[in-house]
């Protein structure tokens, strides 16, 4: 483990870094673009990816201890957009994990003036639960953008950043990744859904409902997050080295 996230916790560390290579493996890579982030719900501290290395190659010794507190010192590998996490994790105590990614589909989708819509079982969890920031699509260096971000949130899953990319939370790291990786799913089936022209039908309100209560309650996630472990170490066996 890393000196710098010695405060954060090997475990949550370790979570985390899976996660990053889950992402690679989801479609997420921009170079050494992007963050993931994770604190313990309501902590003043968290451990974020630095800048230096991408999502497909991180290691927990490469991830740094950054605080909420946005006037606090940065490490001098903390990336850039450090105010984006840094205003997310202060607006919302719940938050426990955040991903900020440039994926394709998610991206392009961002683009349209469209919502995402329950024509999935990934569009059932994310219908009304993401916003649009259209304020800027330049990379988020100041605290004052970063809020106005976290304002869009609001208490949502995610937010496209249009022409830049998106933002995605949950309750723990375990669930942003898997947030993350469900918003770049929903975009690419909507967006063929789209490109038929055609009329398309959408999971009625009460199956919504029904799904966000089975398919995504905290045992499902945590299926599919011990799915994403598996195929992360199958395709890095160094994975099994982190493991307290």
């Amino acid at each position: 483990m890393s000196v710098a996230t010695a405060g954060i916790g090997q475990s949550l560390v370790t979570q985390a870094c899976i996660g990053a290579r889950a992402l690679s493996e989801g479609g997420h890579d921009d170079f050494n673009q992007g963050q993931v982030s994770c604190r313990v719900p309501g902590a003043a501290e968290f451990a974020i990816k630095n800048a230096m290395v991408g999502f497909d190659e991180v290691t927990p010794a490469e991830f740094v201890e950054a605080q909420v507190d946005a006037t606090a010192r940065p490490h001098r590998l903390a990336p850039p957009e450090l105010p984006l996490h840094q205003a997310i994790y202060a607006a919302r105590p719940d938050v426990g994990g955040i991903v900020h990614s440039h994926a394709p589909d998610g991206l392009v989708f961002g683009a349209l003036d469209e919502p995402i819509v329950a024509l999935s079982h990934e569009g059932a969890l994310l219908s009304g639960q993401v916003s649009h920031f259209t304020d800027t699509s330049n990379t988020v260096l100041t605290i004052e953008v970063a809020d106005r971000i976290a304002e869009s949130l609001g208490d949502g899953v995610g937010v496209f950043l249009v022409n830049h990319g998106s933002v995605v939370v949950g309750k723990s790291v375990r669930h942003a990744v898997v947030h993350a990786l469900m918003l770049e799913r929903a975009c690419r089936l909507q967006l063929t859904a789209l490109s038929t022209r055609l009329p398309f039908s959408v999971s009625s309100s009460s199956d919504v409902d029904a799904k966000r209560n089975y398919i995504f309650a905290d045992l499902s996630v945590k299926s599919y997050w011990n799915h994403l472990r598996r195929s992360v170490s199958r395709r890095s066996p160094e994975v099994q080295t982190w493991t307290p």
